[in-house]
């Protein structure tokens, strides 16, 4: 069974930095895109990044320039750098592992990841 599990959340002041974690266990599919979407309570859900199989990485609008995703294949976990947080930046991050970038593609709409982890809360605070 594969189970997904974030961590690393926490505070941190606008301006800071903060760094997630997501272990992927049990990964039987070939190819794979992972990545990180979030929700902030009454919002909709966010795209924030993935990285696939061959290294290529794509962020959400407003996290470019700001958030990294890496992902290290030996440890079978997934990462995300978060620099120059903002108080936009609070919702809880949930980390996501599919074979498609339907997921990424259709987030606005509704769509989920195949598999997802039970998310972790990032609070920016001015």
């Amino acid at each position: 069974q594969v189970t997904l599990v974030e961590s690393g959340g926490g505070s941190a002041q606008s301006g800071g930095s903060l760094s997630l974690s997501c272990t992927i266990s049990a990964w039987p599919y070939s190819p794979h895109l992972m990545g990180w979407y979030r929700q902030a309570p009454g919002q909709e859900r966010q795209r924030v990044a993935y990285i696939d199989a061959g290294e290529s990485t794509a962020y959400g609008d407003s996290v470019k320039g700001r958030f990294t995703v890496s992902q290290d294949n030996a440890k079978n976990t997934l990462y995300l750098q978060m620099n120059q947080l903002k108080t936009e930046d609070t919702a809880m991050y949930y980390c996501a592992a599919d074979t498609t970038y339907s997921w990424w593609l259709l987030l606005p709409q509704g769509a989920v990841a195949r598999f997802r982890g039970q998310g972790t809360q990032v609070t920016v605070s001015s």
